[in-house]
């Protein structure tokens, strides 16, 4: 009875820690840290306080993360000058990989024990730019545009040449006769009633509408924990998925605890969703309206309520509001694709002998139709690649190193467009992304195979 008493005694204690907002505890009994599945709700810290203590790390985190990058990638602008995102930006080329004592050809000779022995594998998981703080992050060629999303405390990591377009093309599936209606700009709440009266129907337009409103959100808000100078309104959807695309802006997914198993994630493109059949981080949503509501009330604030509760959770309304976001968001299209016929195929009289010869690669030996099958280049699927088989699990620069477990097949129509690649944006270009599937699938293909497999991908 007194150990079920003492035991009764603890648990009220670590509960009236939890509500005082610790997000770790210390037992002094055993002297045993023990990690919360829960943040500090009820801050004992003023703003000021909490920037300073951000600032006093903010240099040294930067530093040791920068260093990570180099030594990992070649980070040099590089980009080619006759393939264009739709949106005219350049197309980076790559590998960007830096390799340590082999060569691309050697890796064929060695099995995936002598690959993590070694430690050659040269995509690795890829760490936030600052793992144990987290949160959206935004590039500058966003917050110059929109100084709102800029932090105090995080600087964007990523060179802009390896970023889509800051101001995507948007096609939609109802007007394909208007092309690119976003013509250079970035849609706001200040101009998208101007670029969409006319194109869109009532409930459409009031879908953009929420689309491109401020709601809160874990880093930007109005309480004293937030990470904005000053006191913020929140983000809109369009901040991360610009004009219904990416723009790199990436963050931590909120269903992995603790701190270090989280996955770094970019942001993925919204053109084509109609199309799409799996959503959020771990795929476990099978509609856009699912996600939609998701994402206001719980991975907005880093998938704890609680903190939701205390900094300004937006429940939307299911029919007058999810209902007409998804609505817009279905008109979003893939960028046309000239050389594929209606089946989703190269034509061979619009296509170049190196990008006809991608395809069959891409069909046969590459093995991607598995997952990537045309008109749309998806399967509606998850896949584990089980890349562990390539690295040791290890902690770096405060995220552990260990599986990536099930990736979504994500659409590879308008493929060019969307740097960086892969759910947590390891691979920096279309080489990258070909050079990584050849390890990960031990397919040995030569040189010119992955030269003409990423001219294909560039085509569709």
């Amino acid at each position: 009875m007194n150990t079920q008493k003492n035991n009764s005694l603890m648990m009220v204690g670590i509960c009236a820690l939890l509500a005082a907002g610790a997000g770790t505890l210390v037992l002094s009994a055993q002297q045993e840290k023990v990690v919360s599945s829960y943040g500090p709700i009820n801050q004992d810290a003023t703003f000021d306080q909490i920037k300073a203590a951000r600032m006093a790390v903010k240099a040294g985190r930067a530093e040791e993360h920068t260093k990570l990058l180099n030594s990992r990638y070649n980070l040099s602008t590089k980009t080619g000058d006759m393939v264009r995102m739709s949106g005219g930006k350049p197309v980076p080329v790559g590998p960007t990989a830096r390799l340590k004592g082999v060569t691309w050809e050697q890796f064929d000779k060695l099995t995936p024990e002598q690959i993590k022995e070694q430690g050659l594998f040269p995509y690795k998981p890829l760490p936030f730019a600052d793992h144990a703080e987290g949160g959206m992050l935004f590039p500058s060629m966003i917050t110059n545009v929109l100084p709102r999303l800029a932090r105090f405390d995080l600087d964007f990591d990523l060179p802009e040449h390896f970023l889509p377009d800051p101001a995507p093309a948007i096609y939609l599936t109802t007007r394909p006769d208007l092309g690119d209606v976003a013509k250079g700009r970035l849609v706001t709440i200040d101009n998208y009633f101007e670029i969409f009266n006319g194109i869109l129907n009532p409930k459409q337009l009031e879908g953009l509408r929420l689309l491109v409103t401020q709601f809160p959100q874990q880093q930007f808000n109005a309480t004293e924990d937030r990470r904005t100078d000053r006191p913020s309104l929140g983000v809109t959807c369009f901040d991360c998925h610009a004009n219904g695309h990416a723009n790199g802006a990436n963050h931590l997914v909120g269903d992995i605890r603790p701190q270090e198993f989280r996955h770094r994630i970019e942001t993925p493109t919204l053109r084509g969703v109609n199309i799409q059949r799996l959503f959020g981080s771990q795929r476990a949503l099978k509609t856009v309206e699912d996600f939609t509501e998701f994402e206001q009330r719980a991975a907005y604030f880093d998938g704890d309520q609680c903190m939701a509760a205390k900094k300004g959770v937006n429940v939307l309304e299911r029919g007058s509001q999810v209902h007409f976001m998804a609505e817009f968001l279905a008109l979003l299209d893939f960028p046309p694709a000239p050389k594929l016929n209606i089946y989703g195929e190269l034509d061979s009289g619009k296509a170049s002998p190196s990008e006809l010869r991608g395809e069959k690669i891409f069909n046969g030996k590459a093995r991607c139709n598995a997952c990537h099958p045309a008109p749309y280049y998806t399967d509606n699927t998850m896949h584990d690649l089980k890349a562990e088989r390539f690295y040791k699990k290890e902690m770096v620069n405060g995220m552990m190193m260990a599986h990536d477990g099930s990736i979504k097949t994500f659409p590879l129509r308008g493929i060019k467009d969307s740097p960086p690649y892969l759910h947590d944006g390891r691979c920096f270009t279309l080489e990258d992304t070909v050079e990584y599937f050849n390890l990960v699938q031990q397919l040995r293909l030569a040189p010119e195979e992955k030269e003409d497999l990423t001219a294909f991908m560039r085509c569709l």
